[in-house]
């Protein structure tokens, strides 16, 4: 090769080389779902009333701390994000009433496989509950807390409470 096509060639690279660094283009998406997170040091999380909660085959909920205003209607979705039937590896939330003792409420709820692991006797305990679901299922609830307070909430499912739990600030 001649030393002008060395050159060119070089220049040409260099040139390429430079053109392909810097910023990428993102496409916004039009996701409205809940962000639970600070916005920085001090911040308090955002909050919202339209809630998305995901749970997946190694037994966790993507969130253990919902945030929603008291007084107006709540939105809770629930996606089991995993690909193992319920039979096996069912997913809910169930929000209890503050005060329940969530360990004795898991209890009673092992033995309630009929319904779903939704213990019929302690249906005063429990503020709202989704469906049970297998993997790619959801299911969507709306209801209303008017009381400010933390609720627990949890899944049934035997064996799950220990894992997939957490807590819903109303304010």
């Amino acid at each position: 090769m001649n030393k002008k096509v060395k050159i060119s060639m070089v220049m040409l690279m260099g040139a390429l080389a430079i053109t392909s660094c810097g910023k990428k283009e993102t496409t916004p998406t039009d996701d409205q779902t809940e962000v639970c997170e600070p916005t920085g040091e001090g911040e308090t999380p955002a909050v919202s009333n339209v809630i998305v909660i995901e749970g997946n085959d190694q037994m966790q909920f993507d969130k253990t701390e919902l945030h929603a205003v008291a007084g107006k209607p709540i939105t809770l979705t629930l996606k089991h994000v995993g690909q193992t039937p319920k039979v096996a590896m069912g997913h809910n939330v169930v929000i209890l009433q503050e005060g329940t003792d969530e360990a004795a409420f898991a209890a009673k709820a092992i033995t309630a496989k009929d319904t779903d692991y939704i213990p019929a006797s302690e249906k005063a305990s429990i503020v709202a509950h989704t469906k049970l679901l297998g993997g790619g299922e959801e299911d969507t609830i709306e209801f209303t807390i008017d009381k400010k307070g933390t609720y627990n909430f949890l899944c049934t499912f035997p064996g799950h409470f220990a894992m997939m739990k957490g807590v819903l600030i109303v304010e």
